[in-house]
């Protein structure tokens, strides 16, 4: 039975669908590390479900162990170094700040970027999502050189010069701000649905895929249940696809 809450969301797929149109969905959960329950039960959901997932992962923090359980529909993305704030009073929360040195802030990106591609293997894809979604603007022009071939953080991408393919996230299910737990169905289907009205209308990238962007080791039970929805409701579609990251970050990997 289709809500109130649902009903947008699924009039919104149905226009893509009427016009011919594919919609297409990506999931990123970020702040993977050593093995957790909360880990545990990301992997578990995301083989149940069949739906592939870029699990972004903090190179300093991550082991072999937490990766073992990964199905062949995970790939694990880099997040950031060690994850440590390191803004200045009165600045938003960043490991990149403007005053850290760019070469320091680069070197330190190609180390981390070789130890999680040790500890994940082929599942690992050189693609950075920097913690609190947070880059100074002077390090992108040299991320390729680091070894990355993507980037990814949160909003609607902007034209840059980095030689690098941006796929952001653009559906936070978690409320930040008051909560620190679900944001709720109508707000997270909400984001969607302006994403997927923006692209239509060509007001956004209508080739970005709409990302979906969670944080497993926070999530209460009523993130669990929404998720395991969501993917029950949008397999069961027609039009719609979930891709993986591969895939989206192919033409940078080739370019």
């Amino acid at each position: 039975m289709v809500t109130a809450a649902w009903a947008p969301f699924l009039d919104e797929i149905s226009r893509w669908r009427d016009s011919g149109r594919t919609v297409e969905f990506w999931w990123r959960d970020d702040d993977a590390g050593s093995p957790s329950p909360a880990l545990e039960r990301l992997l578990l959901l995301a083989s149940q479900v069949e739906v592939p997932l870029a699990l972004a992962a903090v190179p300093d923090e991550a082991s072999r162990d937490a990766f073992l359980d990964a199905g062949p529909q995970v790939t694990v993305i880099q997040h950031g170094v060690d994850h440590r704030n390191r803004a200045a009073s009165g600045e938003k929360k960043t490991e990149f700040p403007p005053a850290e040195p760019t070469e320091a802030a680069l070197k330190r990106l190609a180390s981390g970027r070789m130890r999680l591609e040790s500890a994940a293997g082929p599942r690992f894809l050189p693609v950075l999502a920097p913690p609190w979604n947070r880059l100074s603007a002077p390090l992108l022009p040299g991320l390729s050189a680091a070894g990355l071939i993507g980037l990814s953080r949160f909003g609607v991408r902007k034209v840059t010069n980095s030689g690098l393919i941006e796929v952001n996230t653009h559906v936070d299910i978690i409320d930040w701000k008051t909560t620190r737990a679900f944001c709720g169905v109508e707000q997270a289907l909400g984001q969607a649905v302006r994403h997927l009205v923006a692209r239509r209308a060509g007001t956004a990238d209508a080739g970005e895929a709409t990302g979906w962007l969670t944080h497993h080791a926070v999530h209460d039970e009523a993130c669990w249940s929404f998720l395991g929805r969501l993917f029950e409701a949008t397999s069961a579609l027609d039009g719609v696809q979930w891709r993986r990251a591969n895939a989206l970050f192919a033409p940078a990997r080739g370019a």
